[in-house]
């Protein structure tokens, strides 16, 4: 069948009437998961404490009778476990994805990345729940030696807190997928771009050219290299490899076939607005503790499944912009 422009002849879980609870699904990601499982036919509980989603990220889901909010934070059990009792599926996107400033506030990567999803999984094994799709991170192989990098990659020593927050979660899934039954599909992010994204390198230049066209600041040399994927070809491969796992645990890495430096970038935004600001460069190979300097993921898993992405990184890009340009309150809100 064909879909958003994805063509594939894998046979696709039929999702009408499937019980869908989404954690952080006020947020950048699950908002857009929350409108395609609703356009599907599912019953879609959001579970987000708004920490970082938005409400007007859901206003199109608030027009259909199948969705219901619950605002609560994943921290507190007795509301989580309320959420999930009689639902079919659980995708947990909820996590605190602020990377670059993991080290100001330690602790909240391990509360709201690993400690949530524990409690994730101690709900769904209360309420009888047991499929479960996780959104994880390519920051988990940390400084790999392996481009593309295969998920059989070996795991480095771990700089990154939220990098470190995301494989321990990823080993309490597998631990309880083990232990009682639950079928598993870990989803390994690039970064992600499009509508409704809130922070970001996009986000970041455009907010500081907005103030300033003249000059721009960018962190470490320019040269580090990143692949991007879509938003709405994210949220297609998460529907593609959902019915994969039977009482176990696949892992896939979701990404592009291509990557883009962040000067490269930069040249687009710039060039959608038609700006040349003087480019004043941090140095060095990283943005920040551990940032990895080349992130390129191998998604050949993945594409056995037929899946495709329907645009390339520079598109996306500049989607993401476009987007940002028209709808300033997202900037103005951080």
């Amino acid at each position: 069948m064909t879909v958003s422009g994805h063509a594939s002849s894998t046979p696709r879980m039929a999702l009408a009437g499937t019980r869908a609870l989404v954690t952080g699904g006020a947020g950048f990601i699950g908002s857009h998961l929350v409108d395609r499982l609703l356009r599907e036919g599912c019953n879609v509980t959001v579970y987000d404490n708004f920490a970082t989603g938005q409400s007007e990220f859901l206003e199109q889901a608030k027009q259909s009778p199948r969705f219901t909010l619950t605002k609560a934070d994943l921290l507190d059990t007795e509301c989580l476990t309320a959420a999930t009792a009689n639902q079919d599926v659980v995708f947990h996107l909820a996590a605190n994805a602020d990377v670059r400033f993991g080290t100001q506030h330690p602790r909240r990567d391990i509360e709201q990345n690993t400690i949530a999803t524990h409690n994730v999984l101690e709900a769904m094994r209360a309420s009888g729940v047991d499929r479960i799709v996780f959104s994880s991170t390519g920051s988990v192989y940390g400084e790999p030696e392996v481009f593309p990098t295969p998920e059989s990659c070996p795991f480095p020593i771990q700089t990154s807190l939220y990098g470190a927050s995301k494989v321990a979660a990823e080993s309490l899934i597998s631990a309880y997928s083990a232990a009682f039954g639950m079928s598993s599909v870990i989803c390994r992010f690039v970064s992600i771009l499009g509508e409704r994204y809130t922070h970001g390198h996009v986000f970041d230049f455009y907010r500081n050219l907005r103030q300033n066209p003249t000059t721009i600041d960018v962190l470490g040399n320019g040269k580090q290299r990143k692949s991007y994927l879509y938003v709405e070809d994210c949220v297609e491969a998460i529907l593609t490899v959902m019915p994969t796992a039977n009482k176990d645990v696949k892992i896939y890495n979701l990404g592009t076939d291509e990557y883009c430096t962040v000067d490269d970038s930069l040249g687009w935004i710039c060039g959608e607005l038609d700006v040349e600001p003087v480019r004043r460069y941090a140095g060095g190979e990283r943005g920040w503790v551990g940032d990895s300097p080349f992130v390129f993921l191998d998604c050949q898993r993945l594409r056995e499944l037929d899946w495709r992405p329907s645009i390339g990184i520079r598109e996306a890009v500049l989607r993401t912009l476009r987007y940002l340009k028209a709808n300033q309150w997202v900037l103005d809100r951080r």
